[in-house]
């Protein structure tokens, strides 16, 4: 709104000091920024006085980890308090005309919608299954179609080749061509239908991964700041002709607009980890976990970023694997030996650790200090060739 109004004004032949600061992409993502860790911490205080007053509180199933039943009644769907500071922050000072935009602002209704649906049939209806797995992932499916089908149609999106950023190669470029087995027409079909795969397959992996790292105090708010943090920065570098050609990294036109979004995306997190850190005053529940993970995945996505996802997201991989390795793993050893045996102590990962007796807190801290490591890796490897 803020950007709209002062475009409106420097047409109007308004020419007051600061009229042109809104055309600098730096400073409105310090704007966004800004706003949204406000809206978070002013707001985020009302909202969970208002979910204590409705009893929503988290429902605990004794585990046996150290300090488990003391976290009972504790609000959730804090992630209410998330959606509407990104928002806010996006809509205050974002290119609303700017597809980039209106994708990210999809993603995390779409998301936010899901995992409020998720979460009220957990606390109201009292089924602790929430909705189904086959449901979730229809839904993430249908947001996954909607983001390739809009980069396969929308032409400030669409280009002939389909590049994405890898490291190793030659300028850091991938050629999703190279996957295809037709040349020609039918190539090309074929080269767009194995990213429009790709894309649901980013945004699924994602926003499970964020909901699997959502289980400590700050954990996921933490780790998915620094992802935010590191998404903003290669938006920004990749969105400015300048810098793009200095760097020698692939330039899209108009992606600067996902780096303003991505700092309001952080500025809300950090907003709500002044309430979710230890002891945590409110829980993000799936209304926040699954509208952090899909915006993460989305824009990787846009930015042409997916492949980076592995390093960067290394913590939701590790916490995604560890579930996966510890189920099938049980399943093999029951089949084969008659009594299932477990890799991990318990899973997701962090779990895992907790039930060594190590302290929460210690353990969040030391994930954000490897998530950061994995930021700044993730950085470097672009000049990497």
């Amino acid at each position: 709104m803020l950007y709209h109004l002062f475009e409106y004004l420097k047409n109007c032949g308004c020419d007051f000091p600061g009229i042109n600061l809104m055309n600098f992409i730096s400073f409105r993502a310090m704007m966004a920024a800004v706003i949204s860790l406000c809206v978070s911490l002013i707001a985020g205080r009302r909202i969970i006085n208002r979910l204590k007053a409705a009893q929503i509180g988290e429902t605990i199933r004794d585990l046996g980890l150290q300090g488990q039943m003391e976290k009972k009644g504790t609000p959730t769907m804090g992630g209410i308090i998330i959606i509407l500071a990104v928002v806010c922050g996006a809509v205050m000072v974002c290119d609303l005309t700017n597809i980039y935009t209106i994708l990210m602002l999809v993603t995390t209704l779409w998301c936010g919608a899901l995992g409020f649906a998720d979460d009220y049939i957990k606390v109201f209806k009292h089924n602790k299954e929430g909705l189904s797995e086959k449901k979730k992932l229809i839904f993430q499916f249908g947001l996954g179609l909607i983001v390739a089908l809009t980069m396969c149609l929308s032409q400030t999106i669409h280009t002939e080749q389909i590049l994405t950023t890898i490291p190793f190669l030659k300028a850091n470029e991938f050629d999703y061509s190279w996957l295809s087995p037709f040349g020609g027409q039918i190539g090309v079909y074929c080269t767009w239908g194995i990213y429009m795969a790709i894309i649901i397959l980013v945004i699924l992996a994602c926003s499970n991964g964020a909901n699997l790292t959502d289980g400590m105090d700050g954990l996921s708010a933490g780790t998915s700041a620094i992802v935010g943090v590191v998404l903003g920065v290669l938006a920004y570098l990749g969105g400015n002709v300048n810098d793009a050609a200095y760097l020698n990294i692939m330039y899209l036109r108009d992606s600067g607009e996902v780096a303003v979004f991505m700092a309001a995306f952080a500025g809300a997190l950090l907003g709500f980890l002044w309430y979710n850190s230890f002891p945590a005053e409110v829980f993000m529940g799936d209304t926040g976990s699954l509208t952090i993970g899909g915006i993460i995945g989305v824009c990787a996505v846009l930015i042409r970023k997916e492949l980076l996802l592995p390093l960067l997201c290394g913590i939701f991989v590790a916490e995604s694997a560890s579930v996966l390795i510890q189920r099938h793993w049980f399943k093999y050893t029951r089949k084969k030996y008659g009594e299932g045996r477990r890799v991990f102590l318990m899973a997701p990962l962090h779990h895992h650790y907790q039930k060594k007796n190590i302290p929460e807190p210690r353990i969040v801290s030391r994930f954000w200090v490897v998530g950061i490591i994995l930021g700044v890796a993730t950085l470097a490897l672009l000049k990497i060739r």
